[in-house]
């Protein structure tokens, strides 16, 4: 994906909320998701978040307003998910996205035309309810944050934080795509078993040590055949685009449960995606090269090693993480802000993950979704969960209003954005990743 007349600074929109300087969603983004109009019975549908508006590609796509290759990627819009328009190759996104961006600017002749049919194609967010933008048949959770890993690691391994595989191959394991739930929907307190005595017994008890992970959902596009491994070279063709991530866990039962497996009932309560999308193309101004690695750190692998990905395959995307407590919402007070990291720290590209992921020919498919894991930087203040934060509950966060925080606590909301940010080019945002915590439902007998 490369830089092109969608990018460009000076596009201004005949949406007016579009050209808000503080909008996620100038037309320079257009990112994509599902929704349908609230309490009114109607179908969901694809759509793109254009200021505080959504534009409606199905409607689009029944006025006409669409054509060539972008007509056939609007014949997939009239659907409850991104998968079909995903299955289509890069091209066919590519066309819907030069022709959106042509429909919502104010001074294109295919503009009037949309303009002329605002009360068809566009609706308030407000108004929409959003639903999780794809189908996911497979969701795989990476480890690919080095300063994550060595900050987990050295609390329980103070005299050697990483294993000795880490610097070679990009960690990952299977996770629950089942329990992926949309930004705002509750999370329930999980119950499971927990000791006190790493050689047990164990009780059976909700979680105490309830906890997020901010991370970068990877939504892949067009897929992979069976046994047919995707070079790093082409990898990044496979990427769709980029959602928010919270990958709420258990510490106290993910402790008891991780040997010799790793993480299972600790992780699949839970996993919060936000609604929109923001396509790969849209992030092609924000790409980076890749952080050096430390002296004496181990060069990958040919099979994943691209100097073009290298060059430019990291991604410069802010991810803040902020709180807002019961008690802080009863007194009108803001959440307050808990880290500021950016995904341009991963160790692995998401490229080496998608070549990694197909190495042994395993086969992605469209909508398959691939965690970047939990997003850390160096600094204190980069770290992107309690687990780091507090030193496993030994150094308690202390909020504005008083309050400490170990782990989260019934009545917690945790909100995740992102944004990007670079001279000669638009802001743009991916919106907010939410979830609340409530308490444990009873066990069952």
């Amino acid at each position: 994906m490369t830089v092109n007349e969608t990018h460009r600074l000076d596009l201004r929109s005949w949406v007016p909320s579009a050209s808000d300087a503080d909008t996620d969603f100038p037309i320079q983004n257009l990112p994509l998701g599902v929704f349908r109009p609230r309490d009114a019975g109607e179908s969901w549908r694809v759509g793109i978040a254009i200021g505080d508006r959504i534009l409606d590609l199905a409607a689009a796509a029944r006025s006409g307003l669409l054509d060539g290759a972008a007509s056939r990627a609007g014949s997939r819009c009239a659907s409850a998910s991104l998968n079909g328009l995903m299955a289509l190759e890069p091209v066919h996104w590519n066309a819907l996205r030069v022709q959106s961006s042509r429909l919502l600017r104010a001074d294109t002749p295919e503009g009037e035309r949309a303009r002329r049919l605002e009360g068809t194609v566009l609706l308030a967010q407000a108004d929409a309810e959003l639903a999780l933008p794809a189908v996911v048949g497979d969701y795989t959770d990476f480890y690919a944050s080095l300063a994550h890993a060595t900050n987990v690691g050295r609390l329980f391994r103070p005299d050697r934080p990483l294993l000795p595989n880490y610097k070679w191959v990009p960690i990952g394991y299977h996770g629950r795509a089942s329990s992926l739930v949309v930004s705002g929907t509750p999370v329930r307190r999980p119950h499971g078993q927990v000791a006190s005595d790493p050689e047990g017994p164990p009780t059976f008890q909700p979680t105490a040590r309830l906890d997020y992970e901010v991370e970068a959902g990877f939504l892949v596009g067009i897929g992979s055949a069976l046994g047919d491994p995707v070079p790093v070279s082409a990898a990044g063709q496979l990427l769709f685009g980029v959602c928010l991530l919270n990958d709420w866990s258990a510490r106290d039962i993910q402790a008891w449960e991780y040997q010799p497996l790793g993480p299972f009932l600790s992780k699949s309560f839970a996993s919060t995606l936000s609604p929109w999308v923001v396509t790969a193309e849209a992030l092609a101004p924000f790409r980076v090269g890749v952080a050096r690695r430390a002296e004496g750190d181990p060069e990958p692998l040919p099979y994943l090693l691209d100097p073009i990905d290298q060059a430019e395959g990291a991604i410069d995307i802010r991810f803040e993480v902020s709180l807002r407590t019961r008690a802080m919402r009863d007194s009108g007070l803001a959440a307050a802000r808990l880290s500021l990291g950016t995904l341009a720290d991963l160790y692995w590209t998401p490229a080496q993950l998608i070549a990694h992921h197909t190495s042994n020919g395993c086969n992605l498919r469209p909508g398959d979704l691939l965690g970047s894991g939990t997003i850390s930087g160096a600094s204190a203040d980069a770290r992107g969960c309690l687990l780091e934060i507090t030193r496993r509950g030994a150094e308690p966060v202390r909020l504005p209003n008083g309050e400490e925080r170990r782990f989260l606590e019934d009545g917690d909301e945790v909100v995740i954005r992102a944004w990007c940010e670079r001279d000669g080019f638009a802001r743009i945002g991916f919106g907010a990743c939410t979830g609340m915590v409530v308490p444990a439902s009873r066990p069952s007998p």
